[in-house]
């Protein structure tokens, strides 16, 4: 089976975490930079990487990578790679772009030449002058980092964060690829009780679900690249029935959401019935200030207000003071909370045992781990520590 190199892209900060998730797979040969994690494969991690990767954005097929000064350069290197190895001759082949730090910064321009570049090519093999482009979808990106341009296919179509269960959002929604990464940088285990206590339309319990099930959260999601003729379809229902096989469909999860508005609740219901977790989560239409936990060990994994507008800034304050009260009760607990609310640690009583930079869409956040003591060795047997991340 061919070889191919794969780029993972990641939104900043997250790199590690989806680096983790591919050596999961298998994919030790990782190379890991600002926003993207490049590896090496088989065929099959086209479809494995797809179906199982939860906190990656996007899997692209790395075509090419040079070095490029010049439009005249662009349309010669492009042209030269083997582009009708991957795009059959009735292909929608539409061309991304983006520009920085490089001396082609007119992204238009360098989408134009391009596409010109690939027909170019097309022709060459497919021997005719015109294609309809009719067929399956191939979106091609053009990206230029100080002068190296880096020519990939997108095999995934809609971002991962599309699982296929959140058909509608409540305000300010938290992408699902976000909430699973912040799982992942809690070292939470399913054996343990999470709560999200201002958990809005379910996504961190519903990725908690899904990741304490072990279930692929691409499984109810189609991708463009299963209609490439150069990806076979047994390959991906290979990786679909693995993805089946694996399921932890006994396992009893202890996880709870709660927010205090109950339209949001409804849509939480209904996210989780889409997901195939209904019944693994506890719903309650409950304030931060009646939060209560008979269990100890827990993980509290949330993402409240931020009080990105002025006038939201004093309820926002009001709202840390009373977690950092609340939470306080909870004293073998451990607590993961993201805000862009610089002055959180201040307001919610306590430093943080550790921090780290994460964007929510194009907010920077800082995602503050208070860690809580570890179990004793009766309840820990199965599932040793660290409860702290390493990077």
């Amino acid at each position: 089976m061919a070889e191919v190199e794969l780029i993972a892209t990641t939104a900043f900060g997250l790199e590690a975490v989806v680096a983790r998730e591919i050596r999961a797979l298998g994919y030790e040969r990782t190379v890991v930079e600002n926003g993207r994690v490049t590896f090496k494969a088989d065929e099959s991690a086209i479809c494995r990487a797809n179906l199982w990767l939860r906190s990656a954005d996007r899997v692209l097929v790395k075509i090419g990578e040079f070095q490029v000064f010049s439009f005249d350069e662009l349309f010669e290197k492009t042209k030269a790679l083997p582009w009708p190895d991957w795009i059959p001759e009735n292909a929608v082949f539409p061309v991304q772009g983006k520009s920085i730090n490089s001396k082609l910064f007119s992204v238009p321009d360098c989408q134009a030449i391009v596409k010109k570049a690939v027909v170019e090519k097309m022709k060459q093999r497919y021997r005719r002058q015109w294609f309809e482009e009719t067929g399956p979808r191939y979106t091609i990106e053009v990206a230029l980092l100080k002068d190296v341009a880096t020519l990939t296919i997108d095999t995934s179509g809609a971002g991962l964060h599309k699982r296929g269960y959140r058909k509608l959002t409540g305000a300010a929604p938290l992408k699902e690829t976000l909430a699973a990464a912040m799982i992942s940088l809690s070292r939470w285990k399913p054996e343990r009780v999470l709560i999200d206590p201002m958990c809005g339309s379910g996504t961190i319990p519903i990725e908690a679900a899904l990741i304490g099930l072990n279930r692929a959260p691409g499984l109810k999601r189609e991708f463009d690249a299963e209609k490439w003729p150069v990806v076979p379809a047994q390959l991906w229902r290979e990786a679909r029935q693995e993805a089946e096989d694996v399921i932890h469909r006994r396992r009893q999860l202890i996880i709870r959401g709660t927010d205090i508005d109950k339209d949001v609740l409804s849509l939480a219901r209904y996210h989780a019935r889409l997901a195939g977790v209904e019944d693994q989560i506890h719903w309650q239409q409950s304030p931060v200030a009646e939060l209560r936990a008979r269990q100890k060990y827990g993980y509290i994994i949330c993402n409240p207000p931020y009080g990105q507008r002025l006038e939201d800034l004093p309820a926002v304050s009001r709202l840390y003071r009373e977690m950092g009260q609340v939470f306080k009760a909870l004293d073998t607990w451990s607590f993961y909370v993201l805000t862009a609310h610089h002055e959180f640690e201040k307001l919610f009583g306590r430093r943080a045992d550790k921090k780290r930079k994460l964007y929510n869409g194009r907010i920077q956040c800082d995602y503050y781990q208070f860690f809580g003591p570890r179990p004793p060795r009766r309840d820990s047997i199965t599932a040793p520590e660290p409860v702290a991340e390493p990077d």
